[in-house]
């Protein structure tokens, strides 16, 4: 399946109110999805999220010991997680950093495709994922901003 086509499936779930999408060719599976959270990207975060991390949230996220001020960026599809624009360069952003709504936080490198990971609303960066480089779940929380 050429990128184009893939590309073209991604602006279809975009558009309509499909929330799953699995199509097969030959031997090539591509699984696209949208969440809650993308359709309103701009909502406040709610307190059932913060408690839904809970005690089995594993070292490699975000801690759950947030103030209810914060929003949790997650992770919004399955992939690999880049913190900078390129090997060998300085992450996007640091904890203490200071965002504006919409500035890159991360790179999900998801079937050759770079999906750039946006603050959804301003603020200061209190905490970030360990991960980089490595494989991340839909639904794992990459930061949190205060």
């Amino acid at each position: 399946m050429d990128l184009s086509k893939i590309k073209t499936l991604i602006d279809f779930v975009g558009r309509s109110n499909v929330s799953e999408l699995t199509v097969t060719e030959k031997d090539v599976t591509v699984r696209i999805f949208r969440t809650p959270d993308q359709a309103a990207s701009t909502a406040p975060a709610q307190v059932p999220e913060k408690a839904a991390a809970g005690p089995a949230a594993s070292s490699r996220h975000a801690s759950a010991n947030a103030p209810a001020s914060t929003i949790a960026v997650k992770a919004p599809l399955f992939g690999v997680l880049h913190r900078a624009p390129a090997p060998k360069e300085e992450p996007f952003v640091g904890i203490g950093d200071t965002v504006e709504e919409g500035q890159t936080l991360f790179i999900i490198e998801a079937m050759k495709v770079f999906n750039k990971i946006v603050a959804p609303r301003a603020g200061r960066i209190l905490r970030l994922t360990d991960v980089d480089g490595s494989e991340v779940e839909t639904g794992d929380v990459l930061a949190e901003i205060a």
